[in-house]
């Protein structure tokens, strides 16, 4: 698949510093860089009182944490010796910072985490020895604490179709970082049954053994990352769970399931998207595409595989990929709208661009676009080849 630096595009959204993302050129040519096979995660935040969201700004101690978790799988289960030590140390590092005095006393802590990463995966609960170590699913932990009834409560979500096992226990508040718990009721939720299933662990034959504390030793201020320490042992990394526009390009930036989180996001705005859909004038980055890697990068800017798009009014459309020291390939040709989200597009005026100068390249790319997802920040087509297409628009025009 095609990847490209997302941290620094501007969604509508002002990022505060870039995260960087592997990037997969996709010409042989100008890979002067080494590959790496590593993954950058990219985490974001929602405006608590707007509607927009933005990417959080995180410290050096932040992305230094981020960055030690990059490659490791299960959650921690593959890690190597080295890569524990580096986890440790990194979380030690935050833990030593100036993140929210208090956790427990703040809004900050509510609401619903996603697990990055925990040592000891194979050991402690029985969540943690049977689903943790699966990257397929996805787990959560919620943490409600401002309630009649407070709660932390573990969540394993296997898929949107199949559901998910829910834990919960009992939280009581013992000091500014500690919350004290005692598991006593758990059931699994599946989407093909219209009732619960008990989760067969009996808590109250239990006694002290579902019984624990949990201390929040650093919460990012922003509210979107937070370690724990369990009485266990056990460390927890997790961060603030996203919503579809921001799981799409976690996703992206991730290199992880991308098709399938591109499927869900269109399938959530079917009835708020507009069935006639125009391709919008502006500046349009490519940040992911179908294709895979191939050796002829002429073609692939040719055909819109990489770079940027340039629509225009009147039907003009350019592609624009930087290539080398100021050097770049360009594209020009038209585009006439065919149907009610189809566009037939003729491009067929290439050259390869120095400065002023330039230099001819005859070639022409004929394609139908089909727009599966459109809004003034992000579109989601088919182009040529009917390979799929993830766009950001970077140009900061207002126009429809």
């Amino acid at each position: 698949m095609a990847t490209i630096d997302i941290g620094n595009l501007d969604l509508g959204f002002r990022p505060q510093i870039a995260i960087n993302l592997t990037r997969k050129w996709p010409c042989k040519q100008y890979s002067g860089q080494k590959k790496q096979n590593k993954k950058r995660l990219l985490l974001l935040c929602s405006v608590a009182d707007q509607k927009e969201v933005k990417v959080c700004s995180f410290s050096k101690e932040e992305n230094t944490l981020i960055e030690a978790l990059i490659g490791i799988q299960g959650r921690g289960r593959s890690a190597s010796p080295q890569q524990l030590q580096e986890v440790e140390r990194a979380v030690k590092v935050l833990e030593g910072s100036e993140g929210v005095s208090e956790p427990t006393s703040t809004s900050l802590i509510e609401g619903r985490w996603q697990l990055m990463f925990t040592t000891r995966p194979g050991s402690a609960s029985p969540i943690q020895r049977t689903f943790v170590g699966v990257d397929s699913f996805s787990v959560f932990q919620e943490v409600f604490l401002k309630t009649n009834d407070p709660r932390v409560s573990n969540i394993v979500k296997f898929s949107e179709a199949i559901g998910e096992l829910k834990v919960e226990a009992l939280a009581t508040i013992k000091d500014g970082k500690r919350i004290l718990f005692q598991f006593d009721r758990a059931a699994f939720s599946f989407k093909f049954l219209p009732f619960k299933v008990p989760y067969p662990v009996p808590f109250r034959l239990l006694g002290d053994e579902a019984k624990g504390w949990l201390d929040t030793t650093y919460l990012s201020p922003s509210g979107n990352l937070r370690i724990s320490r369990g009485n266990k042992g056990t460390t927890f990394v997790l961060h603030r769970e996203t919503e579809p526009r921001q799981k799409l390009l976690s996703s992206i930036s991730t290199g992880t399931r991308v098709e399938e989180a591109i499927d869900a996001f269109i399938s959530l705005n079917k009835n708020v998207a507009n069935p006639e859909l125009e391709l919008l004038e502006g500046e349009w980055q490519m940040i992911w595409s179908s294709q895979v890697e191939t050796d002829s990068w002429i073609e692939n800017a040719g055909n819109g595989l990489m770079g940027m798009q340039i629509v225009k009014p009147d039907g003009q459309l350019k592609f624009l990929v930087g290539i080398l020291f100021g050097i770049r390939f360009s594209m020009t040709g038209k585009y006439v709208k065919s149907g009610s989200n189809t566009y037939d597009v003729i491009m067929d005026d290439g050259a390869i661009l120095a400065g002023m100068y330039g230099i001819p390249v005859e070639m022409e790319s004929k394609f139908t676009m089909e727009i599966l997802y459109m809004d003034d920040k992000i579109r989601i087509s088919r182009g040529y080849n009917k390979i799929l297409f993830v766009h950001v628009r970077v140009d900061r025009s207002n126009k429809k």
